[in-house]
């Protein structure tokens, strides 16, 4: 069973809807003790972060992110829920984010330069870093397959932990992984194929 955790933020129906394709259980869920009997979970995300962190943190639910990702069970932040992974975020203000992955996250717009529109919306090709083993998730996605992104924010000083990259203006984190906690920039449920195969080899992890 994957747990998809309900905070009030997130596309969290057309998640489980993409898991149900695949043949994946799934339940959505704010409840502490269903999640901790899910075998993985997932932290999907839309919005500001500073909403989106106090409502984790107010229903309780950061704290059991906190524990089941210390207790070694597979984890995954989509989009904003990625961003809330890292230690903190500059969006409208300083907020503290779960602290998962060392990291902080930054406005796009002064990284890509003039020409480009923020937010990044649309289909953009992922990259792997040269010479690395590709992570678990991206075991059956090739060089230059494209996701589907939406953000106006990304993740830096991460680098010992990115996973994929995509190229908008400038090379801006796509996925970032640390043990069994794993994030996406872009929305894996919205990618077509590619993003069912890595939303598949999340759960075969």
């Amino acid at each position: 069973m994957i747990g998809i955790i309900d905070y009030g933020v997130g596309n969290l129906f057309s998640l489980k809807s993409s898991l149900a394709y695949i043949g994946e259980e799934a339940v959505v869920t704010g409840d502490e003790k269903k999640l901790k009997q899910c075998e993985k979970i997932l932290l999907p995300g839309v919005g500001a972060f500073r909403d989106a962190a106090w409502k984790l943190r107010q229903s309780g639910l950061a704290d059991v992110v906190l524990e089941e990702a210390a207790a070694g069970k597979p984890l995954l932040g989509i989009c904003l829920g990625m961003q809330m992974l890292f230690d903190k975020s500059y969006e409208y203000g300083e907020y503290s984010g779960l602290g998962l992955i060392p990291g902080v996250v930054r406005p796009i717009a002064p990284m890509i330069g003039e020409g480009k529109k923020v937010p990044h919306i649309g289909w953009n090709g992922l990259h792997f870093p040269k010479g690395a083993t590709r992570c678990s998730i991206f075991a059956n996605i090739s060089e230059n397959d494209c996701v589907y992104f939406v953000h106006s924010y990304a993740a830096v000083e991460c680098d010992a932990f990115v996973t994929a990259t995509t190229e908008y203006g400038a090379e801006l984190t796509a996925a970032v992984a640390k043990g069994n906690v794993y994030g996406t920039q872009f929305h894996p449920e919205k990618s077509g194929e590619v993003g069912l195969r890595i939303l598949k080899a999340f759960c075969n992890l």
